[in-house]
C-alpha cells in the first residue's frame, strides 16, 4: 500500500501525492529534489505549446476548410469554434495561474535567502 505525502501544499491543503517510505515526502516535497525543482521551474514559461494547443488550432482550421468548402454548415461553425476559443481561454487561464504560482513560489524562495543572508526580516535587516 502506498503512503501519501507527509507535507502542506501552499494553500494549507494536505498534499496527496505518494510518497517516498523512506522520508514520508513526495519528490516534489522531498529537499534532496530542491534543485532540479528549482531549475524546472525557470524553464516553466518558455516550454513550446502544449499538444492540446496544437490539437486545437489543427480543429480550428480543418474546421474552417470545412465551413468554406460547404461540408459544415455556417452556424454549426460558429458553434463549435466558439466552444474551442473556450477552452482556449481555459488552457490561458491555467497557464497564467500556474506561472503565477511558480513566480511565487521562486519569489519567497529569493526572500527566504535573501534573510538568511542578511539575517533581518522580510524587507531587509531588522532594526531596534
Amino acid at each position: 500500500m502506498t503512503s501519501i505525502c507527509t507535507a502542506t501544499k501552499r494553500n494549507s491543503s494536505p498534499c496527496t501525492l505518494p510518497s517516498n517510505e523512506s522520508t514520508g515526502l513526495c519528490w516534489a516535497h522531498d529537499p534532496k529534489n530542491a534543485e532540479r525543482r528549482r531549475r524546472g521551474q525557470s524553464r516553466g514559461g518558455k516550454s513550446k505549446p502544449t499538444k492540446e494547443i496544437i490539437d486545437i488550432k489543427r480543429r480550428l482550421s480543418e474546421l474552417a476548410d470545412d465551413v468554406l468548402e460547404g461540408r459544415v454548415e455556417r452556424g454549426d461553425g460558429a458553434v463549435v469554434s466558439q466552444i474551442l476559443n473556450v477552452y482556449l481561454r481555459a488552457i490561458s487561464t491555467e497557464m497564467k495561474v500556474r506561472e503565477a504560482e511558480e513566480l511565487e513560489e521562486r519569489l519567497t524562495s529569493l526572500e527566504e535567502a535573501l534573510e538568511r543572508k542578511e539575517g533581518g526580516g522580510r524587507w531587509g535587516p531588522r532594526t531596534g
